[in-house]
């Protein structure tokens, strides 16, 4: 699926590797819808951007908030046709320590918004992708996801962010063939480290880390997961897969 003409709706696209697609794809030539939770950071790289971008202020998990966006993103560009999916967050915490146990509703909290939401995300941007007349390659829209190497290999104090992203590497193949059918793909990108991306779990509650994390050659770079997002759009033959991407020593 060509950017050119085609709008595309990123979530976390206020920073790290969403804004770095979020510009990779206006330059492209697609109309941008920039979610976050973030309203401000989100209008200010939306009037970065000019015209053909805009920003809508929602959380992830809220069904109306979503269907009041993608709403928005078609009144104003006339349809969705791509989305990537980068918001969530990363809190910390050991199942057990001298200090107690992992709150339950620490660990309720990072699914209900890295699982939950990014399977809100998808399926209502799926019902309104359906409704696309299909491409030349019989395509109706792309839907990508984003998990990270926690899923296969997490480090300890990563139980709840681990689960997440398992979940979502999890869903890949049963979404993709559920929407094969509508012409709509979906994959996964899976990097080791992004090294734009916050780590929320600092400023929202004190955070107990690994004591030796994993060393990595070098972290995986925004842009770089911009671009190979950019390619999954627009290679036909990709769907179903996750692509874990990285280095590890």
């Amino acid at each position: 699926m060509n950017l050119m003409t085609h709008t595309v709706l990123v979530t976390g696209g206020a920073s790290g590797m969403g804004a770095a697609v979020v510009r990779r794809f206006a330059a492209g030539g697609a109309n941008v819808v920039i979610l976050d939770s973030n309203g401000e950071k989100a209008s200010a790289l939306a009037a970065e951007l000019g015209e053909k971008a805009f920003a809508a202020e929602a959380d992830i998990t809220s069904e109306s908030m979503m269907q009041a966006a993608i709403g928005q993103a078609v009144e104003r560009f006339g349809g969705l046709h791509i989305t990537v999916c980068c918001a969530g967050i990363d809190m910390s915490l050991r199942t057990m320590t001298k200090n107690g146990v992992h709150p339950l509703d620490v660990f309720e909290e990072v699914i209900r918004i890295n699982l939950l939401g990014t399977f809100n995300v998808v399926r209502l941007s799926a019902a309104q992708m359906a409704k696309n007349e299909p491409d030349e390659n019989g395509e109706r829209g792309v839907i990508v996801m984003t998990a990270n190497s926690a899923a296969f290999d997490g480090g300890a104090g990563q139980a709840a962010y681990a689960a997440s992203k398992g979940g979502i590497v999890s869903m890949t193949l049963p979404i993709s063939r559920d929407l094969a059918r509508e012409g709509i793909r979906v994959c996964t990108i899976s990097p080791r480290q992004a090294d734009a991306t916050p780590n929320l779990a600092v400023e929202a509650l004190p955070a107990e880390f690994p004591d030796t994390p994993p060393s990595f050659l070098r972290l995986n770079k925004s842009e770089e997961l911009a671009q190979l997002a950019q390619h999954i759009v627009e290679n036909p033959a990709m769907s179903g897969e996750t692509i874990r991407v990285g280095m590890k020593a």
